[in-house]
């Protein structure tokens, strides 16, 4: 064989080492990145838990419900609650929604008990008179989503969701 045809044989042969050293930084990367999410996957997150909606107050503006949730933090440092949504659902329709933006923190290597206030307007009420009807309560789903921000992860959301029956007060509970 002359020197011009192994020339090209070795520049092809290059060319696969390239591409096979590509293939090893590839796989590298991934096993990386398999390491990383299976030890974020395994750092403690904290927990929380929702309280069944309960009647709280009327006023001439509506009805107030009010439920608890009940967060747990497993580190030793305080962490900042960004947000609590929720969403108030009876008989498939959206009665009651909102947010509450930046409620505090949660306690240091303990448990903190957030209220969850829902004002649910007369005029939905008065929708839901048919599902009132003879036993005067409410069926509901209560869905909420608890937005926490850890330092190494960034943010995420808690969802929780509770369902039930509110008894409404009758005039007498009232007077």
């Amino acid at each position: 064989m002359s020197a011009a045809e192994e020339e090209p044989r070795s520049a092809a042969g290059g060319e696969e080492k390239r591409r096979g050293g590509g293939g090893l930084v590839s796989g590298l990367m991934d096993k990386a990145k398999g390491f990383v999410a299976e030890k974020v996957a395994q750092i403690p997150k904290p927990e929380a838990s929702l309280d069944r909606v309960s009647f709280s107050t009327i006023s001439r503006q509506g009805i107030e419900l009010h439920s608890h949730v009940d967060v747990t933090n497993p580190y030793s440092h305080r962490i900042p609650i960004c947000e609590v949504t929720y969403t108030f659902k009876s008989d498939g329709k959206v009665i009651a929604s909102g947010t509450m933006a930046d409620p505090g923190w949660i306690a240091a290597s303990g448990s903190t008990k957030l209220e969850l206030p829902v004002k649910v307007p007369y005029d939905f009420i008065v929708s839901l008179m048919k599902d009132l009807g003879g036993d005067w309560d409410i069926d509901y789903v209560l869905e909420v989503g608890l937005t926490i921000d850890l330092p190494v992860i960034g943010t995420f959301t808690i969802p929780l969701t509770t369902e039930g029956e509110i008894k409404l007060p009758t005039f007498r509970d009232l007077f």
